[in-house]
């Protein structure tokens, strides 16, 4: 990390992909009293290294930004070793939108890659809940569009960010658990935050969050012409879509596919796109 706040470090898994990047960043402040935010996936090395990294001090706090397994996987062993209580927004599927819920029921739109089901916070957090100790504070914010009951944590001026906006890569938007609408306005209310540096669950820090903010915004309106354009030309499903759309390796186009329903879901809630048949990968959007 390049920033200048010393009570706070960084320790990244041994769990590199072309979705986590290098690996997860767990984050560790204070000295005394230690929260350890997003604890990784559940690899003995990688705790053994936070447990090193706190040193003589106490890990007081474990927070979790989201219930996927390679942020949250770790959670129970440390807490275990430690005796901290796990904060979080709630269990995996906690804080889906009225449009998400509705989908998930009918069934059929799949999701939940990577979803830690078994995850259950020892504390509930919401938007603007304090954690605090004698030694720092943080303020919990909602930021939604990732995932449902993704969580950010400001501090000071630093804001670690989880997966909702990355440096190297934009974000996975998979339904029910990710939602585009969402997404929108978690980055208009990281921008309003005006902080001096993002720091997400994956990658480098983001120095210059404004500019970040704008062109992952700005990604994602290209992205939603692009899906427009390419139904002028005649009907499609998600996955034909992402594989005329997205030049990736073929490891990704499952995500692509995702990604590109998180946009027809959001086109056809506007009415601009319809399908015949139930929401899923396959199903065929047309323009209405």
């Amino acid at each position: 990390m390049t920033h200048a706040m010393k009570a706070l470090r960084v320790i990244t898994a041994n769990n590199p992909s072309p979705l986590t990047g290098p690996g997860t960043n767990t984050f560790l402040l204070g000295r005394d009293q230690i929260a350890v935010i997003d604890p990784g996936p559940d690899l003995p090395a990688h705790r053994a290294a936070i447990l090193a990294a706190a040193g003589p001090g106490r890990i007081t706090h474990i927070l979790v930004t989201h219930a996927h397994l390679d942020h949250s996987g770790g959670a129970s062993a440390l807490a275990r070793a430690t005796g901290a209580p796990i904060l979080g927004f709630g269990p995996a599927e906690a804080g889906r939108s009225e449009v998400m819920r509705r989908l998930a029921e009918q069934g059929g739109i799949a999701g939940g890659e990577g979803l830690d089901r078994d995850f259950r916070p020892d504390i509930e957090l919401r938007d603007q809940s304090p954690v605090e100790t004698d030694e720092w504070s943080l303020t919990a914010l909602h930021t939604p569009g990732h995932f449902a009951g993704h969580l950010a944590f400001q501090y000071q001026d630093a804001v670690l960010c989880g997966d909702v906006a990355m440096g190297w890569s934009s974000t996975l938007i998979s339904p029910p658990d990710g939602d585009l609408a969402d997404y929108f306005r978690t980055l208009t209310r990281l921008d309003s935050l005006k902080a001096r540096v993002l720091l997400p669950a994956h990658g480098d820090a983001i120095e210059a969050p404004a500019a970040r903010l704008a062109e992952l915004a700005a990604h994602r309106r290209m992205r939603t012409a692009q899906i427009l354009g390419a139904l002028r030309d005649g009907p499609a499903s998600a996955r034909a879509l992402a594989l005329r759309l997205y030049e990736v390796d073929a490891r990704l186009i499952p995500a692509a596919t995702r990604n590109v329903l998180a946009h027809l879901i959001a086109l056809a809630e506007l009415g601009a796109i319809r399908s015949d048949e139930p929401v899923s990968d396959t199903a065929i959007f047309r323009l209405d």
